[in-house]
Formats: C-alpha cells, structure tokens, sequence
C-alpha cells in the first residue's frame, strides 16, 4: 500500500492495482479502508485484484496454521464479499456496515467519503480451479497463472491456459453476465521470463492475445533470480508500442 500511494502521487495516467492480494493477513475492514483511501490518492486509476493466498511464508508468519484447500477457498469467498459491499459504501449516516461470518467480523464499519470509482474500483478474482473460477464471475474480471510449468517453458502450459479460458468464459455465460470481462494472465508463470527479450516478449503477448485475454503481467526486471533481466528491453518495449494486438494495456 506504501508502494502504490507513492506511485499514486507521482503519476497521472497509468493504472495501478494489486497482483493480487490476499486474506492471509488482512482484515476486510482495514484493507477496504486503504483501498478508498489509495483509489482516491489515484484519482480513481485503481484495479484490485484478489486471490485466496498461497501456503508459503505469507500463510504463518502471523503464527497462523496453513489451511485446507477447502478452508482457504471458504475465507476468500467471505473476504471477497465483504470488500464488495465495503468499497461501494457511501453513506456514513446510515449507522455504517455490519456482519458476521465464519472468518470476519465487523461493527458498524464506516468508510470516509463516496468511492473515487461507481460502483467501486474494477474487482478481479485470481482463479485457476472449477470453483473459483465461477465465484470471479460474479466481479469484473479473471485473473490466472495457470499450473505450474517445467522449467524452460512448456507447450502444455499454453493448452492449459487456453483450456481455463473456455472454461472461464463457459461460467461466465452460465452465469448470465454480459460484456466483456477483463482476462488477465501472468505471463512469467510459463517458467520462461518473458523480458529476456523484446521479441520474447511480443511472442508471449501475441499467445495470450489469441486465447483471447485483454490483460497480460510481467515482471520487473531484476538483478538476478528467475526474473533476471534488463530494464532496457522493458524500456524499448514502451518505447515501440508493441502494436498488432488486438488491445493490449
């Protein structure tokens, strides 16, 4: 959140959101609060995106035992909800927002002004399973990393993530929503970093571009690592425009 309200006030233009944010160690109420606050900050250029959270360090280091797969996916549904109905609040005289469920509670919680956005910033949900792919239908967006590829790259990553993609649109449909949702995919998770190269780049996003996403995340270069790159190729990246896609953010 420091992050962001920093980058929040040092541009104009560009989107800013969460790739993607947890339950594991956040409170709706609190977490809602920040989010208004920062989307404010921005001028209403905030996209959140939610996922239930990994089984890593970020799981215990509150001293938190991990959960079952079937626990994980109940908390983030009830965190999910209440984010909903928090950041579209707007009138404080009304004695403020009240719930109970099996993972949160809140007492008269009170959010401070109208949302920047109506009715509230854009709300993408991180799914990769048949369920939760039909609980994002009910927001924005999707959002996927698809499984987990061999090192190197796999071509069975990509049949996968076309597979998800139907499998997503079918829910959506099912679901009796109109328009077109935000499809947004991670690059980097095809186990072969997509800035080593501009044309690397152009590739990956021509791939996703055909099965049919709107939204593609990469990652900033880094030193060393598995994201080991140099900022010169992201920065003739911006500079070319990468055009030919059909839309591309």
């Amino acid at each position: 959140m420091p992050t962001l309200a920093g980058a929040a006030l040092s541009t104009e233009r560009i989107g800013l959101g969460t790739f993607v944010a947890s339950p594991n160690y956040r409170h709706p109420v609190p977490f809602a609060k920040d989010l208004a606050t920062l989307d404010d900050l921005a001028g209403g250029r905030l996209l959140l995106g939610v996922g239930s959270g990994g089984t890593g360090f970020d799981a215990t280091v509150l001293g938190d035992e991990v959960l079952s797969p079937r626990d994980r996916h109940a908390r983030f549904v009830e965190f999910v909800r209440a984010l909903d109905v928090l950041l579209r609040f707007e009138d404080p005289g009304s004695g403020g927002i009240s719930f109970t469920g099996d993972w949160y509670t809140a007492v008269s919680a009170r959010m401070v002004g109208d949302p920047a956005q109506r009715p509230r910033m854009p709300l993408l949900v991180a799914a990769n399973g048949p369920k939760t792919i039909r609980f994002a239908t009910g927001y924005d967006g999707w959002v996927t990393t698809g499984a987990e590829a061999e090192p190197g790259g796999s071509a069975g990553w990509w049949r996968h993530i076309g597979e998800l993609r139907e499998r997503f649109d079918e829910a959506w449909a099912a679901a009796g929503r109109a328009g077109e949702p935000v499809r947004m995919l991670s690059l980097d998770s095809d186990g072969v970093y997509t800035l080593a190269s501009e044309q690397a780049f152009i590739d990956a996003v021509g791939r996703a571009d055909e099965l049919g996403f709107t939204d593609v995340i990469v990652h900033w270069p880094r030193a060393d690592g598995i994201y080991a790159g140099d900022e010169a190729v992201l920065e003739a990246i911006a500079a070319s425009g990468f055009g030919g896609f059909s839309e591309t953010r």
